[in-house]
């Protein structure tokens, strides 16, 4: 505790010295008080009151609306005599032996505890998981006996063809609209109470899916570790926004729970199985990952809403994919943002009135923050290279102030634990890179590729390819060097 006390107090002793830097009067400067008005100005205050609006009803969904749902769903279902089947939809490929039998006796556990039985279809590649899975199924300590096993053995080609091929098994059961589909990657611990938290949730008829607060086991300490944590406490924040309009924006591959006979539906299947976007530029793009988009925006799409459980938690192995922090960090982040931009677009056609104006606004504004988001520190780029460099300790120092209040609430909101000094610069690092991959990936809507697969040989594209990226570059710099010329005419403007 006092090197943690010692360490918050040298990051205040930083912020102050680099404040000390900027002479006094420097503000009142017309050239400097313009890029101060634009860093933190208009823009500045539209990205706080988002920020703040977004806290503001975090808190009221988690301590008022949450509690109060919680309550009136778990009555209707009292009263409801009918029963519920849990089935779950387990996908495993390349997961380290130890990390399986942790998932499945988890998985395991939490089928006993359905009231009203379970089926598990594990979907797996490899022989020697089959055989792993059931023996750790055959030497359970607990009652198995209302549980079924069904292990699906498929060809490696890809996560979406093995859900597509388990989702069909299950139609084949003929679930009830009653029943909850609970959809598990192979590297995540399942809560016990899964059945009983998500069950009552399904008594609303308009309720499609639902997903849950989520932590990460990672055991190496470092940046990385402090990343993954960081992004799942702003995960928890964001959801229980999303989830005071019962709509969350996304039904986290890792562990989410569908109503059956939705997850069942042949056009969901589709859905899952080909999916894929038509665009003006890029033709017909074929969606490899991003499967959990499909799912939210066939739900979306259909009129479904999608609930938030803040108080259920499920646990997922996260392993650096690659040597160092920031090589892994563009890595995921490549993959997620491409996930979310390649259905962001179509998600936004549908409009306000099929989601409610605050899910669509924040759709909208998935789209519009990567380049508001990269606007400071082009400005302040722009202002020390026309000979103001003193903005730079200033603007350091406001980062590092403004990020720490976040953090601070965001720990706050977690429940008080004491944050790491290194959560304001990663949370920074994360909005303006993150930022940055969104533009990326924006231009570059056909390239994707799955965290697990190595680099491989260098592939000689067609031509017709070539020319594609070579339009995705010249779009993506001139989009960045258009908004570094309006800040750079705005900073010159006298």
């Amino acid at each position: 505790m006092v090197i943690k006390t010692l360490t918050h107090l040298g990051y205040f002793g930083l912020v102050f010295l680099l404040a000390s830097v900027v002479p006094a009067g420097f503000l009142g400067d017309p050239g400097a008080a313009k890029t101060a008005v634009l860093v933190v100005g208009v823009l500045g205050a539209w990205r706080y009151s988002w920020a703040a609006i977004n806290f503001t009803r975090a808190i009221i969904f988690r301590r008022i609306v949450y509690p109060r749902w919680k309550r009136q769903r778990q009555a209707r279902f009292d009263a409801d005599p009918r029963p519920s089947h849990c089935y779950f939809m387990v996908t495993t490929y390349m997961v380290d032996v130890d990390i399986t039998l942790e998932v499945y006796r988890s998985i395991f556990r939490a089928a006993a505890a359905a009231r009203d039985g379970a089926t598990i279809v594990a979907s797996v590649v490899d022989g020697k998981d089959a055989r792993l899975i059931r023996d750790i199924f055959q030497t359970m300590p607990v009652d198995m006996t209302g549980t079924k096993l069904i292990i699906d053995r498929i060809s490696s080609k890809g996560k979406r063809d093995a859900m597509a091929k388990a989702l069909r098994i299950l139609a084949q059961l003929g679930p009830s609209h009653r029943d909850i589909l609970v959809f598990v990657d192979g590297d995540t611990v399942v809560p016990e109470n899964i059945w009983a938290a998500s069950a009552p949730v399904f008594t609303d008829p308009k309720v499609g899916a639902l997903t849950t607060d989520e932590g990460a086991v990672i055991g190496k300490e470092g940046l990385y570790k402090d990343w993954f944590h960081l992004r799942f406490d702003q995960r928890q924040v964001m959801m229980c926004s999303m989830g005071l309009a019962n709509r969350v924006l996304t039904l986290t591959g890792r562990m989410s729970v569908f109503r059956a006979s939705l997850a069942t539906n042949p056009g969901f299947i589709e859905g899952v199985d080909r999916d894929y976007l038509n665009h003006w530029r890029l033709g017909r793009v074929d969606f490899l990952t991003g499967d959990d988009k499909s799912t939210w925006y066939w739900l979306l799409k259909n009129g479904y809403q999608t609930a938030y459980l803040p108080d259920v938690r499920s646990w997922s192995y996260e392993e650096q994919p690659r040597d160092t922090f920031l090589e892994s960090a563009q890595v995921l982040m490549t993959r997620w943002f491409g996930n979310m931009m390649r259905t962001n677009g179509r998600a936004i056609r549908l409009g306000p009135s099929r989601m409610g104006f605050f899910t669509w606004w924040s759709i909208l504004d998935q789209r519009v923050s990567m380049f508001t988001t990269l606007v400071g520190p082009i400005s302040v780029a722009v202002t020390a290279a026309l000979g103001t460099p003193v903005v730079i300790p200033l603007y350091i120092s406001w980062v590092l102030m403004t990020r720490y209040v976040f953090c601070a609430y965001i720990a706050l909101f977690r429940g008080g634990q004491w944050f790491p000094v290194t959560h304001p610069p990663i949370l920074y690092f994360g909005q303006v890179v993150g930022a940055a991959v969104k533009t990326f990936v924006f231009f570059r809507l056909d390239r994707q590729k799955w965290t697990r697969q190595g680099a491989g040989a260098k592939v000689v594209l067609p031509a017709g390819e070539r020319v594609k990226r070579l339009e995705s570059t010249a779009m993506h710099v001139l989009a960045i060097s258009w908004l570094a010329m309006i800040i750079m005419l705005v900073n010159t403007f006298e």
